[in-house]
């Protein structure tokens, strides 16, 4: 049984395997400062700093399994997100570990969600979290449930939702900030509250590439 500074640690450098596999970036995520991990919330997200813009993860999506978005327009041109890497650099978040969107969030619109000061996952967080999940399992997620991408907005003030669909594509559409309901649910985030350094586990980040390394 891993300990949390040992889980954080093990993620850590499989997150820096998957950027290395998926994007061919060589990053280095050790003076990232992580938030305190939650009860419940056991899905790490590092979300890599001015190169992970909805656009660029969107057709990196596109590249792997087959993708559909609402507007021809470039993302990265009409998506605004309370959390950017453009902004703020590199940034680690914690999220429920679930293939549909939390269910504690269920008609909650995004205008309610704000209210209550839910932290909310953005439109480029939830397409990171289909590519980490994909190259985990080769599965999708949402494939009952929408989720409500609540940190972010279009330029007109509507709100991304993302659910893997019936015809077997990736769906990036819209719906009102004040639109609510059983199945359209936002995937909440552990995000920027009492972040520490952690400690590298150099054993764990061996195994990582080992095992990388046995399975080409």
């Amino acid at each position: 049984m891993l300990s949390v500074e040992e889980q954080v640690s093990l993620q850590v450098s499989l997150w820096e395997a998957f950027y290395k596999e998926v994007f061919g970036w060589d990053l280095d995520f050790s003076d990232l400062k992580i938030p305190e991990k939650k009860e419940g919330f056991d899905r790490m997200l590092i979300v890599a700093g001015g190169l992970t813009t909805p656009e660029v993860l969107f057709q990196k999506c596109k590249e792997l399994f087959p993708c559909w978005k609402w507007t021809d327009d470039n993302l990265d041109k009409v998506v605004i997100s309370d959390r950017s890497s453009n902004k703020d650099g590199p940034y680690a978040l914690w999220l429920r570990d679930r293939i549909e969107a939390d269910e504690e969030n269920k008609n909650l619109s995004a205008n309610n969600l704000k209210k209550k000061g839910v932290a909310s996952i953005t439109l480029e967080e939830r397409l990171l979290l289909e590519l980490k999940y994909f190259k985990e399992t080769n599965e999708h997620l949402d494939l009952k449930s929408f989720t409500l991408c609540a940190g972010s907005r279009y330029s007109d003030g509507d709100v991304p939702r993302v659910h893997w669909d019936d015809a077997d594509e990736l769906r990036v559409h819209w719906c009102s900030p004040d639109i609510a309901g059983g199945s359209l649910r936002s995937r909440a985030a552990v995000s920027r509250q009492k972040e520490v350094p952690f400690k590298r586990n150099f054993f764990l980040q061996f195994l990582v590439i080992l095992n990388i390394l046995s399975s080409h």
